[in-house]
């Protein structure tokens, strides 16, 4: 089942390849929004079949370098499935967005085609060489679609993605190779080693492997100071691109705290954990403060990425903090840093499709060119409303609940950090309440496109099938939140008892 879900879009990528570029552009959209369509309702077959509380589902295991240990070993959990059903959602929107077409369809399919089988293959990967692989496949992926069909500085853009999260992925491999040569007999099977906790009792030795662990996975989340790499990515990447680098890519990242960091090496994770907190104090403030600065929309969503993924990275370390109890606030900050991931992925995932419908409209993502666009494009501006309101937080979206569990388990493990933290909210509800009010309030104001056409049409069809099942699924986890919680927190509560 699990395999059927990752290689589905490499099986379509494959048969769509044979077919010529002269075929047109709607047979390799189309192809591509089959494919995900059918991809989605495999995984929500998975999540309906899905038991929470027992553990790993779905798993298979199949030799692949034995004399290395290592294996194709596969499964999900209540960490990994709300992140397959993010992933696939994601695509999925991509795909229907894409479908008024785009220059060059054939390789933009394949390639996200490609980027789709690589980030379901990470969320699945249970040997850590398996999940390398996926992790290193994405950067390459992603420096295509940045390089091939982004805007302005695209290629420098791309090539500085590429330097950087190369260069974590290399940190993390040197980390799984410390991993394997600490336990006996050597494998790089995740479940193995964490049943074995190699390093645990042997002081010290768990530090380097830690840092080189840690060091790769905040680069990819990515989390003051390593972000440097990611506002010219956004910035420059189109549409579609921006959406799976922040919605999927960077979960990549985070999610490796939960499924390697802190269950392979839960000593040293305990004995370091501040230094996480610290880190994701600084990339909420940071992030909220550099994003109020920027004229340019698109600039202003990727830093608040920073703000958001510095909730996840406090969170993860306010739970290793107190290893002899809390153990009940420890468990909710880790359930509400999964569930900031997939509303993070949602909402921003909506905002940067937003982003693209702005350009495609009138080539301009500077909010300074744009005003009273609710007069001109009411559907438009009221998607805008909703996704903003949204991403700040306020109750009945999944973003409130997100924060009111990382807040409240934080505060009880990290209490001053916590606190520090929390007037990231009040700028990023202040940033974004001041784009929503440059862009769709007083005076008509639209600059001349590219092309001369005038005015500001509203979002046609395609792009609301792509925009409004995101506001809906962030809008039903916000009101029915037990739907994902139900499967994070027994997974979150057995992670918290082996970090005990």
């Amino acid at each position: 089942m699990l395999s059927l879900i990752v290689f589905l879009p490499l099986a379509v990528a494959a048969l769509l390849a044979v077919v010529p570029a002269s075929a047109g552009s709607r047979v390799f959209t189309v192809g591509w929004v089959c494919a995900a369509a059918a991809d989605a309702v495999l995984v929500l077959a998975a999540w309906i079949g899905y038991e929470a509380g027992t553990g790993m589902a779905l798993e298979q295991r199949v030799p692949w370098i034995p004399g290395a240990g290592v294996s194709y070993h596969v499964g999900v959990d209540g960490l990994s499935l709300p992140l397959l059903g993010l992933t696939a959602g994601l695509f999925l929107a991509c795909a229907v967005y894409s479908l008024r077409g785009t220059s060059r369809p054939k390789g933009f399919v394949l390639l996200f085609l490609l980027l789709q089988t690589v980030s379901l293959g990470v969320f699945t990967a249970l040997d850590l060489i398996l999940f390398f692989v996926y992790f290193d496949l994405s950067i390459v992926g992603m420096y295509f679609v940045i390089s091939g069909w982004g805007l302005g500085g695209s290629r420098a853009a791309a090539l500085k993605f590429f330097l950087y999260t190369f260069l974590g992925s290399l940190a993390l491999l040197l980390g799984f190779i410390g991993l394997y040569l600490a336990v006996e007999p050597h494998t790089f099977d995740m479940v193995d080693i964490a049943a074995a906790a190699p390093l645990s009792g042997k002081g010290a030795l768990g530090a380097p492997v830690l840092a080189a662990i840690g060091l790769g996975l905040l680069i990819k989340t990515p989390a003051f100071p390593f972000h440097t790499w990611m506002p010219p990515a956004h910035t420059d990447a189109p549409a579609a691109g921006s959406v799976i680098l922040a919605g999927v890519l960077l979960k990549m990242g985070t999610y490796g705290f939960v499924r390697v960091a802190m269950p392979l090496l839960p000593e040293a994770w305990s004995r370091y954990a501040w230094v996480f907190v610290v880190l994701g104090v600084v990339s909420v403030l940071y992030g909220a403060l550099v994003a109020l600065a920027q004229e340019d929309f698109k600039r202003m969503v990727a830093y608040t990425s920073v703000n958001h993924m510095g909730y996840v990275v406090l969170a993860v370390g306010a739970a290793g903090l107190v290893a002899g109890g809390q153990e009940q606030a420890r468990s909710l900050a880790v359930t509400g840093a999964v569930t900031q991931m997939v509303s993070h992925g949602l909402l921003t995932g909506a905002l940067f499709l937003l982003a693209g419908a702005l350009h495609s409209r009138a080539g301009s993502h500077h909010t300074g060119d744009y005003s009273g666009l609710a007069a001109a494009a009411p559907v438009f501006a009221g998607t805008v409303a909703v996704t903003v309101f949204a991403s700040l937080g306020i109750p009945g979206f999944s973003g409130f609940i997100a924060e009111f569990q990382i807040f409240t388990g934080g505060l009880a493990t990290a209490t001053v950090a916590t606190a520090l933290a929390l007037p990231g909210i009040l700028i990023t509800a202040a940033l974004l309440l001041r784009a929503l009010h440059r862009l769709c309030l007083g005076q008509l104001r639209v600059p001349d496109p590219p092309g001369g056409a005038r005015g500001f049409p509203d979002l046609r069809a395609h792009e609301c099938l792509a925009i409004l099942p995101l506001l809906g699924a962030a809008l039903l986890l916000g009101i029915l939140p037990r739907l994902v919680l139900g499967v994070i927190e027994p997974a979150a509560v057995e992670l918290v008892g082996v970090l005990g």
